[in-house]
Parts: C-alpha cells; sequence; structure tokens
C-alpha cells in the first residue's frame, strides 16, 4: 500500500512539473511575438516612379507617384491613396501643407486636399474665364493647372485660375505648360513652363523665354523642367537639353556649358545624354549647408558647393538614373527621388536605399 501510493506521489509531481514548463513556454513565444520587425514587404511599392516628396508637420512622409497615387508613411506603414479613394487623378506633381494642416496635393488633372482620412477635390473659380488680375500672399498655395498656360492658387478660402500674360510668340510645339513652382527670398513666384519662365512679385510680370535670352533652334531653346531661387538670391533654371541657367544678379550664364558639362556632339533636346554630363534637369534643390543639387534625367544626381562639381550614380543596379524631385526632411537628410519608384537617402558619400 505504502508503495503504491509513493508511485502516485511521484506522478502526480512530474505533471505538475510538466504543467509548469509548458506555461513559461507559453508565455515566452507571446512575448518574442509582440517585438518582431516589419517584414521586408512592408515597403514603398510604387514602380511607375516618385515624382514628389514632402514630410508634413506631424514628421509623415509622403511619397507621391507617376502614375499609382499618393503614399503616406507614417514610420510604422504605408498607406495609399489613388483616384479609388477620390484622388482628381493618380499623377502627383506637388505635395504641400497649409497652416491648418491639411495636405495638398497637385495632380496632373486638379488639386485634391487630405485631413482627417478624407479626400476633397477642389473646383477652381475662374477656369472658364481666367481672371486677369493676379494676387499673391504670404500664405498661398501654388500648383500647376495640368496642360493649361496658367496655374492655380489657393488663398486659405478658395482655389483660382490665373492664365499667363500672353506671349509675343507661341510655339506649339513648346507651349506655356507649367512644370515647375518656386519661391525665394525676394518674395517672388517663379513659375517654370516648357517655352520660358514667368516671375511674378504680387503687382507685375518678369517674363524670361527664348525671345528675351536670345535662343534659337540652331543653340538650343529653353524647355523648362525645374526652378530653384537659391538663399543668395541667384536663379537655376534646369532644362531638358540645354543644361542649367544661371541668373546671377543681372548677368546670365549657361552653367552646365561652363563647367564642361554639355557633350561636343550634344543636339542640346531630348536625346539621351552621355555619362559625365548635365544636359536634362527635372530637379533643383538647395540644401542646408548652401550645397546646390541637381537631379539629371540620364546621369543621376550632382552637388555644386560653390566651387566644385561632384556627380553621384545612385544606384548602378538600376536600369534609369532619372531623378524626378529633390527633397531636404527636417533632419537634413537629403532625398531623391528616383523614376524607378525608390527613394535613396544621401549618407555625405554616396546614396543608399530608404525604400
Amino acid at each position: 500500500m505504502d508503495k503504491l501510493f509513493k508511485l502516485i506521489y511521484l506522478i502526480l509531481i512530474l505533471t505538475l512539473n510538466f504543467s509548469c514548463v509548458e506555461k513559461k513556454s507559453s508565455k515566452k513565444e507571446i512575448s518574442e511575438s509582440e517585438f518582431v520587425s516589419p517584414s521586408k514587404t512592408d515597403t514603398l511599392k510604387f514602380t511607375s516612379g516618385i515624382r514628389s516628396i514632402f514630410q508634413d508637420s506631424k514628421r509623415n512622409y509622403w511619397f507621391g507617384s507617376h502614375q499609382e497615387g499618393v503614399c503616406l508613411f507614417d514610420g510604422k506603414s504605408f498607406e495609399y491613396f489613388t483616384t479609388n479613394e477620390g484622388l482628381s487623378d493618380n499623377q502627383i506633381r506637388s505635395i504641400q501643407e497649409d497652416e491648418n494642416g491639411k495636405i495638398w496635393f497637385g495632380t496632373a488633372n486638379g488639386v485634391s486636399s487630405y485631413i482627417e482620412k478624407i479626400i476633397t477635390n477642389h473646383t477652381p473659380i475662374g477656369y472658364e474665364n481666367p481672371q486677369s488680375e493676379w494676387g499673391k500672399a504670404d500664405n498661398d498655395l501654388w500648383f500647376n493647372a495640368g496642360n493649361n498656360a496658367g496655374v492655380y492658387r489657393y488663398d486659405g478660402q478658395k482655389l483660382n485660375y490665373f492664365a499667363f500674360p500672353s506671349p509675343k510668340i507661341v510655339n506649339p510645339d513648346n507651349p506655356y505648360f507649367t512644370t515647375s513652382l518656386a519661391e525665394g527670398k525676394s518674395e517672388m513666384l517663379w513659375i517654370g513652363t516648357y517655352a520660358g519662365i514667368f516671375g511674378y512679385n504680387g503687382d507685375q510680370f518678369t517674363v524670361i523665354n527664348d525671345e528675351t535670352l536670345g535662343l534659337k533652334k540652331e543653340t538650343g531653346e529653353l524647355h523648362v523642367r525645374s526652378i530653384l531661387e537659391d538663399s543668395k538670391g541667384r536663379l537655376w533654371i534646369g532644362n531638358n537639353g540645354i543644361g542649367v541657367l544661371l541668373f546671377d544678379n543681372d548677368t546670365v550664364i549657361n552653367f552646365s556649358e561652363k563647367n564642361n558639362l554639355i557633350h561636343p556632339t550634344s543636339a542640346r533636346n531630348g536625346d539621351i545624354s552621355q555619362q559625365g554630363t548635365l544636359e536634362h534637369i527635372f530637379a533643383i534643390e538647395e540644401d542646408s549647408d548652401g550645397n546646390i543639387w541637381f537631379g539629371d534625367r540620364d546621369t543621376g544626381a550632382w552637388k555644386y558647393d560653390g566651387k566644385t562639381i561632384t556627380n553621384y550614380v545612385i544606384n548602378k543596379k538600376l536600369k534609369s538614373q532619372m531623378i524626378w524631385d529633390i527633397y531636404e526632411d527636417q533632419n537634413k537628410i537629403l532625398l531623391v527621388a528616383m523614376a524607378n519608384g525608390g527613394v535613396y537617402q544621401f549618407n555625405g558619400e554616396s546614396f543608399d536605399k530608404m525604400f
């Protein structure tokens, strides 16, 4: 009887021990699952190219694509918005934020806004009868107006459409459709179009085109794709063919040509560039150190520090080195938006893939 009692007691002890081991193991598995890192598939999935980058006041990143809408990255996950969610078009050319925290998208077919997960499309006033009397205030948001010779202006209450002053000569093959917008320290609004630049100070216009510059078809004409007024008040104009033009005080030079960055056999049009040239500039940005950055369609990124010019190949494995946008975020990290859909960040010496 004593032996039987001891055997039963031993079985009970072993059962309790195994039960405790299983419970501890279960707790350990649950604890580890709470700290699993995001999978490699949880990343930016655009393939059509990224045309615009913006970081909002909440430090969220917004990426506007060429054909796939816009993506919001909050530091943890990616959320996508397209025409299915209400955008006016899936090509996002610019992204801005107003003083109320609303995010605005300039698309290829109108203007949309986003706040608290609600997307609104805005119908401009004056589209059928464009306003001749322009206006300008500190908190205005400006957008390109698609394939129209004018711009949209949001003044905090309504969206207006303004047509450009009629130029003397119009080339149907190189129209005055807006490609880029920039504001500088001079409070001048610069509007880049294929055929030239309009500068507007709130009172009058400055016009820069082939006629004012004395450019001809034989030597290469304007085909503006990017524009920047830097912290020194200099105006940089990126062209698709004739390189970078620099306006410094009253002097105009072809920056690319002066620095031997236009190939001797270049047709100075939209033809593919040779490596080591700066002929097709789709993005220009100034970083917080005063360096001027250029994004070329064929040859990657270029940095000008005031003395030397350095070329950076973003990734040799990419089929295209084309850069749509260059943006410095709130941490002073320089980002480039690629035509292949990726975003790269500058580490001080080269570019690493961010997304």
